[in-house]
């Protein structure tokens, strides 16, 4: 069993991290407080070949593979969590078009979502329906040739400021089965958006409700099937929580980086922090954790990549695990930071808020482990 990295994927590892030093890190407290990300990162990010990472080549993407996706997004989040995960959203919605769209929808729309021309959010979560994703209420009425929409979408990273929603609807009875998939584009009569949220965490990403009254697409924005757009978002979400823990493992790995030094520098009682035993052996709990949080995450990257039967599983118990791990670390690393850590201009303070709500998105990690016992359950037969 090979743990190491190929030369391939160290390069793109190296290319993400020098990217997010470079572009993103000296920029993240002003994006932070401006509320935003500025359009023009996005250019950037997509002359790497970021924009469409499991899109296939065919269509302007990457093609590259869930594992090396992890990579990327852990590099990234070492300058700034948020806009990390706010590109990893993106990127799951071009891998739900690459995979279940039909050959017009993708021709019409990958492209421009690769080169980041046109940026993507992912609608599921309502205000009435979080955990319970398939009580989800928004409904879209099929008339000849088009969908008429009517409902709320909840908690929307680009409320108002992508340029395109994949949103999952109501097209048939209640429960799963009667939910789809359709893109609906920025400009469309009957979409609107409420006031920016304001949030403890992930300020530089605009977060809204997404509305919809009468809104009226084209039959030809359906992705998929009628009837499959739940499968549709929950096969998303088995690599969005990947994602996500990526973000979290950079983020924490960048918080301790950071203390490392800070306890090199800064003196007590004679001597700098890091020559008390005591303050020793809690560096070494934390690296065993981000260590061993690593390990498993790949592992199961690892298994979405190569389709087996336990993938699902074990990208629940990743994210449960690395998310958790990953905010112990950094709430840790403040603490070791003293007043210091709780000052913005140390940086700490910022990844232990950004880092806290991984821990409840794509999934809260209560229905992680709901998702892990049912497996456990299955498989006991």
């Amino acid at each position: 069993m090979d743990f190491a990295l190929s030369e391939e994927q160290q390069a793109i590892f190296d290319m993400a991290y020098a990217f997010g030093q470079d572009e993103i890190a000296p920029h993240a407290r002003a994006w932070e407080e401006a509320g935003t990300i500025p359009r023009d990162l996005w250019p950037k990010v997509a002359a790497l070949g970021l924009g469409g990472i499991y899109v296939s080549e065919e269509h302007g993407g990457s093609g590259l593979s869930r594992l090396d996706a992890t990579l990327v997004f852990e590099a990234l989040a070492m300058a700034c969590p948020a806009v990390s995960a706010f590109l990893s959203i993106h990127n799951m919605c071009g891998g739900m078009i690459d995979k279940f769209g039909a050959p017009d929808l993708k021709a019409r729309y990958l492209p421009k979502l690769c080169s980041m021309e046109s940026v993507f959010s992912y609608c599921l979560t309502e205000p009435g329906s979080g955990s319970d994703a398939a009580a989800l209420r928004t409904r879209a009425e099929e008339t000849p040739g088009q969908f008429t929409l009517n409902g709320t979408k909840a908690f929307i990273s680009g409320g108002g400021y992508s340029d395109a929603y994949i949103t999952m609807v109501r097209t048939g009875d209640a429960g799963p089965k009667g939910i789809s998939t359709v893109i609906v584009e920025a400009g469309t009569p009957g979409l609107s958006f409420g006031a920016q949220e304001h949030k403890m965490g992930w300020r530089a990403q605009p977060t809204a409700q997404v509305q919809f009254d009468d809104c009226v697409i084209g039959a030809e924005n359906l992705l998929g099937e009628l009837g499959k757009g739940f499968s549709y978002a929950m096969a998303g979400l088995d690599g969005g929580r990947l994602n996500i823990a990526a973000c979290a493992l950079g983020g924490a790995q960048a918080a301790l980086e950071a203390t490392l030094s800070y306890m090199g520098e800064r003196k007590a009682f004679g001597q700098s922090l890091d020559q008390f035993q005591a303050l020793q052996f809690r560096l070494a709990e934390m690296e065993v954790k981000l260590q061993s949080a690593r390990i498993f995450l790949r592992q199961a990257a690892w298994k979405l990549d190569n389709r087996t039967p336990d993938a699902t599983k074990f990208c629940a118990m990743a994210k449960l695990y690395v998310t958790d791990a990953a905010f112990e670390v950094a709430n840790q690393c403040l603490q070791l930071h003293g007043g210091y850590g709780y000052l913005a201009d140390y940086g700490i303070e910022k990844i232990v808020r950004d880092l806290r709500v991984h821990q409840i998105l794509e999934g809260t990690n209560e229905i992680m482990r709901l998702i892990i016992s049912r497996s456990l359950l299955a498989e006991r037969g």
